[in-house]
C-alpha cells in the first residue's frame, strides 16, 4: 500500500513530505493507522545532529492509532483495537524486561536504525529502504510495526490526547516519581519546562512534594508550570538556588530533574549544586553522545552522599504505566488535555518544530487526516 510520511534525509535539513510504499505486517507485526503524533524534542536531535540515525528515516516516535491488520502470531492486539505506541519496544523476556525494566529492553537497540528486529524495513521508495524512528515512524499516516511496540488502551479515551503518554508524560512523570523517588515533603527542582519537564512537575506534585520549583527562561512556560503543580517558578538557576536555600533553611533540594531540550555542563552543575545531602540529580534530557556534560566535585559527591543518574522513559514500564497514566487522566488526577498547545496537520510538521524551538508549545500534536 501507499502512505504519506514526513521524512528526514540528513541532519540539518527539514522534514520532506513523501508518498512511500508500505509492506503489510509479517509474523509478530501489526498495521496501524495513526490518529495522532506528538512533536517531541527527541526528533530535533536527529535534525540537529545530536543523535545520528540511519538516513533516510520517517520521523516521529510518539503516536497513537487504531490497529487495521495483524500478522501471524500476534496475540497482544486485534484489528480495531485502540493503542498507544511505546517508543521503546518491550519484548517481556529479556534480562531487563524480566526484571521490571522495560524501558531498557534489548529490542531498543535498533531504534535509531529504524528497522524491524529482524533487520528488514517496511517503508521504501524506488528501491530505497526508509527507516522508522524508534521502529514506529509516527509521522506517517500508516506504519507496520512490532506488536511489542503497542499498548492497548481503553477505546473511549480520545487518541489525540492519549498519544501524549507514549513518551513525554511517562518520561517526565517517571523522572520524578520513579527515577527521582520524590516523596511527600520533598523539595524538587525541575530545569526546563517543555513536554517532559511539565510532566516532571505533575509527577513531583502528585508524589506529594512540599516544594516543586520550576526553572525556565520563558515566561509562558513558567506560568504553565504553576498551573501544573509547581509552587515556585524562576527564569534563572541563580534565582531558584537562592529561593531553595531559603525554603529549606539551607538543606537544599532533595531532587533536581534536568529535562532541558539539550543538556550541557552548566545546567548539570546548577542541578548538582542546588541539591543537598543524600539527594538525587536525574538527567533525562539528551545531548550528543560524545559530549561530556557531567563535571562535578567527586569530593562533594562522596561526602554528601549524592546520586547522579540517567533515566530513559522515566524508568517507567510501558505496558503498565501507559495504561496507568491514562486511568489517572480518566479519573481527573492527571492533566493531559491542557498539555496540548497547538495541533497541526502532517504537512505542517516543520512549522510545528519551529514553534517548539521558539518556545511556543508545551506539546504540539500532529492530527492525521481521516
Amino acid at each position: 500500500m501507499k502512505t504519506k510520511a514526513a521524512v528526514l534525509f540528513d541532519a540539518g535539513k527539514p522534514f520532506e513530505i513523501l508518498e512511500l510504499d508500505l509492506q503489510g505486517p509479517g509474523p509478530g507485526e501489526v498495521l496501524i493507522k495513526y490518529t495522532a503524533a506528538g512533536l517531541c524534542h527527541s526528533d530535533l536531535h536527529l535534525t540537529d545532529g545530536d543523535l545520528t540515525p540511519r538516513f533516510p528515516i520517517v520521523g516521529g516516535h510518539e503516536g497513537a492509532g487504531i490497529i487495521e491488520d495483524v500478522g501471524p502470531g500476534v496475540t497482544k492486539v486485534k484489528p480495531g483495537d485502540h493503542v498507544v505506541c511505546s517508543f521503546i519496544p518491550n519484548c517481556g523476556v529479556c534480562r531487563y524486561c524480566s526484571t521490571g525494566r522495560q524501558s531498557l529492553c534489548d529490542m531498543g537497540a535498533t531504534i535509531l536504525d529504524g528497522h524491524m528486529p529482524d533487520g528488514t524495513f517496511r517503508f521504501s521508495k524506488d528501491g530505497t529502504d526508509f527507516g522508522a524512528m524508534c521502529m514506529l515512524g509516527t509521522f506517517a499516516e500508516r506504519a507496520t510495526i512490532s506488536q511489542h511496540s503497542v499498548v492497548k488502551v481503553d477505546d473511549w479515551l480520545p487518541l489525540e490526547t492519549a498519544v501524549l503518554v507514549g513518551c513525554g508524560v511517562p518520561t517526565g512523570w517517571g523522572s520524578a516519581v520513579y527515577a527521582g523517588g520524590v516523596m511527600a515533603g520533598d523539595t524538587a527542582v525541575v530545569y526546563g519546562i517543555g513536554g517532559i519537564g511539565i510532566n516532571s512537575i505533575q509527577g513531583a506534585a502528585h508524589a506529594g512534594a512540599k516544594y516543586v520549583v520550576a526553572v525556565d527562561p520563558i515566561a509562558f512556560k513558567r506560568e504553565a508550570a504553576l498551573k501544573f503543580g509547581a509552587t515556585h517558578a524562576f527564569a534563572t538557576a541563580e534565582e531558584a538556588h537562592a529561593k531553595v536555600e531559603e525554603l529549606t533553611w539551607g538543606q537544599m533540594a532533595d531532587q533536581a530533574l534536568v529535562t532541558v531540550g539539550v543538556v550541557d555542563e552548566d545546567v548539570v552543575t546548577h542541578a548538582f549544586n542546588i541539591t543537598g545531602k543524600g539527594s538525587t540529580v536525574i538527567i533525562t534530557g539528551l545531548a550528543a553522545v560524545d559530549k561530556l556534560t557531567v563535571h562535578v566535585s567527586g569530593g562533594i559527591l562522596t561526602l554528601f552522599g549524592k546520586t547522579i543518574k540517567g533515566t530513559l522513559f522515566g524508568s517507567a514500564n510501558p505496558q503498565y504505566d501507559i495504561v496507568r497514566l491514562l486511568r489517572l487522566y480518566d479519573a481527573g488526577k492527571l492533566k493531559l488535555d491542557e498539555l496540548v498547545t497547538t495541533k497541526y496537520t502532517l504537512d505542517q510538521v516543520n512549522e510545528g518544530y519551529q514553534d517548539l524551538r521558539d518556545g511556543k508549545n508545551l506539546r504540539g500534536v500532529i492530527v492525521h487526516a481521516e
